[in-house]
């Protein structure tokens, strides 16, 4: 669990929620059916418009990473691979063959199957690097997703308060309600403004930045493979893929 995620998805709705108490709306002047319905289901049914269908699918399995990031540590992957280049100066390629089944990540076990079949080095690196350049686009046009959500819900906003406007001027001939159809028009800028500086944006921004801790892990691992590959020693393996740890 993402500890800083929890606290700032906490602190937003307070912000909102105590904000609009201490002004004196009160909660129910945060609630409004019909903000509601032109901002969340008009950003939905503009997203739906212009994603593609496996965007959005990837998009949906992505959102659960920014309360609970996959789990990744540079230092185990500089380990492992460190490891990897003792049992090949020790026991050859051939060696690492029992490691390639013990692999869960589909890319490391792709690699090291390359790497236990002989491949020559470049051909590897070639075809590990059109494997994480296509990963890294697929995973920010999902990231962008959220962030077309943020950008789309402001502007989703206006048009609600515009046309609670609208229904003001049709009341004018009676003046006790045009504080509260006010106060309701407004309601769907709150909700536009606040969804997109608040969860919308923010949550484009961490996935775009779990793409590329992602593909930075993923360079790291390709490296390394390609340095067992050449036979290097493993102190020089370690001292060379230390510089992805910082």
């Amino acid at each position: 669990m993402d500890v800083l995620s929890l606290a700032g998805l906490l602190l937003a709705l307070v912000a909102l929620v105590g904000g609009s108490i201490l002004k004196g709306a009160g909660i129910a002047g945060l609630w409004s059916p019909a903000a509601f319905v032109i901002v969340i289901v008009g950003t939905v049914a503009a997203i739906l418009l212009q994603t593609p269908m496996a965007t959005l699918k990837r998009a949906l399995g992505m959102a659960s990473w920014v309360f609970s990031p996959p789990a990744s540590s540079r230092e185990a992957q500089l380990a492992q691979v460190v490891e990897w280049a003792n049992v090949a100066r020790k026991q050859g390629l051939l060696g690492l063959e029992a490691e390639v089944r013990q692999q869960t990540d589909p890319f490391v076990q792709k690699g090291l199957q390359m790497l236990v079949d002989g491949m020559e080095p470049e051909a590897i690196r070639q075809m590990l690097e059109v494997e994480v350049g296509a990963q890294e686009s697929q995973g920010l046009a999902a990231a962008k997703v959220y962030e077309g959500m943020g950008i789309y819900a402001p502007t989703l906003g206006i048009i609600g308060a515009v046309l609670g406007l609208m229904s003001v001027m049709q009341n004018l001939a009676d003046p006790s309600k045009l504080g509260q159809g006010i106060a309701a028009a407004f309601t769907a800028t709150i909700y536009g403004i606040g969804a997109a500086n608040l969860m919308f944006l923010p949550m484009a921004n961490k996935l775009k930045g779990l793409v590329e801790q992602r593909t930075g892990e993923r360079e790291m691992m390709i490296e390394g493979l390609i340095a067992i590959a050449q036979g290097e020693n493993p102190r020089n393996i370690e001292a060379r893929l230390a510089g992805y740890l910082n």
